[in-house]
């Protein structure tokens, strides 16, 4: 991490704070990814009761979904995968530390165990995800080696549980509505599954993991991408219709997604790595702006 310093201020302030081998733990739970993960939990719970949340269960949630489930998911591929180059949320990743595994086993079961402090749906989806993060990571299963396990373990967990286990903090019963928003973002994550991939292509294929785009290419990757995309805006368009309101101002999330895609798809094969990588970030902004769209117009 030293040769790094110059290049990440931050991570050199937090590494001379809590020394080398700490900070190596935090960073492969890779923080970076939290605020993305807490805005798509957070807007379950703020479709299902409005503004204000109570306080302690969105912050008991908090821990549990995203800081001990996410997070401990992200250090237990990191602890199989030893990857060298940047990965998701993470440039120039420190090597994994010796006991990493052990560490992200631990945040996964207390993860597991204090889910069950909440309401029973909530607690249920969070187990289901962390036995999705384990078949994901873990020999022999390793799913995410496997072209289509790794699509639909990524778009169950991150795209439909995500938001439904945000709103099942509340207590409240699953609306039509949500239901269909949270299987539009499962289809949203097929479309930004593919652009956290293809810019690690090389360093996939050196494992030997078969992953999607390795298996389909890149091209056709994307036009999936695409063609998912389509589909979520249409079942987000049954979601807000559900409520009984104009889904006319999707518009505006649709357009984002495009000007993601469609310069991507013409111009792929002249991109770098880097390229391919900043393509990855504009595909969360996008996502960014679907969130916020849905969380205008399913406002309780």
């Amino acid at each position: 991490m030293t040769g790094a310093a110059p290049r990440f201020p931050l991570r050199t302030f937090v590494q001379r704070l809590l020394g080398p081998e700490v900070t190596a733990y935090l960073l492969h739970l890779r923080p970076l990814e939290w605020p993305i993960m807490t805005a798509h939990f957070l807007l379950g719970a703020l479709l299902a009761s409005g503004w204000p949340l109570v306080a302690g269960p969105a912050l008991l949630g908090w821990l549990v979904f995203v800081a001990l489930m996410n997070g401990g998911t992200l250090a237990i591929n990191s602890a199989f995968d030893q990857d060298e180059g940047d990965i998701g949320y993470l440039k120039a990743p420190p090597k994994p530390p010796d006991h990493l595994l052990t560490f992200s086993a631990v945040l996964l079961a207390a993860s597991a165990l204090l889910g069950f402090l909440l309401p029973r749906p909530f607690a249920l989806l969070n187990l289901g995800c962390v036995a999705m993060s384990i078949l994901y990571s873990v020999p022999p299963a390793r799913l995410k080696a496997r072209a289509g396990w790794d699509l639909l373990i990524n778009c169950l967990g991150f795209g439909l549980f995500t938001p439904l286990a945000g709103w099942a903090l509340t207590g409240r019963p699953f609306s039509p509505a949500i239901l269909r928003a949270a299987l539009g973002f499962a289809f949203l994550f097929a479309t930004l599954y593919p652009m956290t991939q293809i810019y690690q292509v090389a360093e996939d294929a050196r494992r030997g993991d078969r992953t999607l785009v390795i298996r389909v290419g890149v091209g056709r990757s994307l036009g999936l991408a695409l063609g998912a995309a389509l589909i979520a805006h249409g079942l987000f368009a049954a979601a807000v219709l559900a409520k009984g309101r104009n889904p006319g101002f999707l518009a505006i999330s649709l357009v984002a997604w495009l000007a993601v895609l469609l310069p991507w798809l013409a111009r792929w094969r002249t991109w770098s790595d880097h390229r391919h990588e900043a393509g990855m970030y504009w595909g969360l902004g996008a996502w960014a702006v679907t969130d916020l769209s849905l969380l205008v117009l399913l406002w309780p």
